[in-house]
């Protein structure tokens, strides 16, 4: 799934426009949120992909997690918190089109957690 990035797309995720607009938002967003929302997409991602039967063991599921995980690796906003780093990185080794559904799903959760805490 990682390919070589185009002067265009800087990051993974930045060829999704829908995608890479909600992960700007979740950057942005706090800390509690950030943990909330990434819970969630660890729970989308893992049953698409038992929809998809690519998950078929505990194990492929714990393979996806660990896929790309570099625990030295601190630059990215995301990679300060594990829970995040691991919701991050199992979005980008998803295949494109789940990509997109994900995308859609989670620009609706980051948008519902930051109406929650405006009405707090």
């Amino acid at each position: 799934m990682k390919e070589q990035y185009s002067q265009q797309h800087r990051r993974w995720y930045d060829k999704d426009p829908v995608l890479s607009q909600a992960i700007s938002t979740l950057e942005h967003s706090d800390d509690e949120t950030q943990i909330r929302i990434a819970l969630n997409l660890i729970k989308i991602i893992i049953e698409h992909n038992i929809e998809n039967e690519k998950f078929e063991a505990v194990e492929d599921i714990i393979d996806a997690v660990g896929s790309g995980l570099d625990d030295n690796r601190k630059g990215r906003w995301y990679d300060i918190d594990s829970t995040v780093r691991t919701a991050m990185n199992m979005l980008q080794n998803c295949p494109e089109a789940t990509q997109k559904i994900i995308a859609k799903e989670m620009a609706k959760m980051v948008v519902e957690k930051i109406s929650e805490s405006n009405r707090s």
